[in-house]
């Protein structure tokens, strides 16, 4: 069987204890429970590499199998993805409370909106809450979240259109998965994950995995996923989608039957398939 090199934590120096057997590494280990400790954090595929695969958020849980170069080999807890990141922005693993639950917000040193502003966290960052003052939250890093930016990590939404939205007008960047900067299949994984809908992290594996395929010829509804070789957007209704695009360079809004023609005129193919997230979305229950 071929394995996915991208959710395979192995490299032939060292491997997962569940792959003994299966794969060949010089040793094997149950690795390290870390957390990212950094706003965003680049994953690349090797070492040395300088283009990003994926990019992992503040509060991220990982498993650290080998330091080597200043660079971690870690596979996601989320969604299994495996690489390498900056080991110094690896931090000690404490179970997230509250995510992030606006398009950014600020952690701040003091719990006063004058206080002197901190690193900047997209949606979806987690944090560790541990005491309340006033409007804010305490983190257990010593840091402050307003309250009205962040929701128990327990209470998912109930609509991953309604998340999706929420990045609305942000810049394109491959790999991306924060509001700074995302692509079409994190703009998915966003919006599935917030709503605790399993969803991988790129676009092929989302297309073979992520809810159930629908056949072709399927008007959409909200919530669907529309999928080209590729790429991938998610319907808002039946005419409408919404999609982190290098064309717009931004999370945009296209009309479905435009949109497949431009992607056809620019030789990137036919819609490829269609697949319905679950539980499906009510009409009556479209907020976050």
């Amino acid at each position: 069987m071929t394995r996915d090199r991208r959710r395979t934590p192995a490299n032939g120096r060292v491997a997962a204890t569940a792959l003994r057997g299966e794969v060949a590494a010089e040793r094997f280990t149950d690795g390290e429970r870390r957390q990212v400790a950094v706003p965003v954090l680049d994953l690349f595929p090797a070492p040395g590499a300088d283009v990003r695969e994926r990019q992992l958020l503040y509060g991220a849980e990982v498993t650290v199998y080998e330091e080597i170069d200043g660079r971690a080999f870690v596979a996601a807890a989320a969604d299994g993805y495996v690489g390498y990141v900056d080991a110094t922005a690896l931090g000690p693993a404490s179970r997230a409370t509250h995510i992030v639950s606006v398009p950014a917000t600020h952690l701040y040193a003091l719990p006063e909106v004058k206080s002197q502003g901190g690193p900047l966290l997209s949606f979806g960052s987690r944090v560790r809450v541990v005491s309340a003052s006033g409007d804010f939250f305490e983190t257990d890093t010593g840091d402050f979240v307003p309250k009205p930016h962040v929701r128990p990590a327990a209470l998912p939404f109930t609509d991953p259109v309604a998340v999706a939205q929420l990045f609305f007008g942000a810049p394109y960047r491959w790999g991306g998965n924060a509001i700074g900067g995302i692509d079409c299949s994190g703009l998915v994984q966003a919006a599935c994950r917030a709503a605790d809908i399993p969803c991988p992290g790129d676009s092929d594996q989302q297309q073979a995995e992520a809810g159930t395929p629908l056949p072709p010829g399927t008007t959409p509804r909200r919530g669907d996923l529309i999928f080209w070789k590729g790429h991938v957007a998610i319907a808002v209704d039946a005419e409408v989608m919404i999609h982190a695009n290098a064309h717009h360079m931004a999370v945009a809004y296209e009309p479905v039957a435009e949109g497949t023609a431009r992607i056809a005129e620019q030789g990137e193919g036919p819609v490829v398939a269609l697949r319905r997230l679950h539980p499906p979305i009510a009409a009556a229950d479209r907020s976050p």
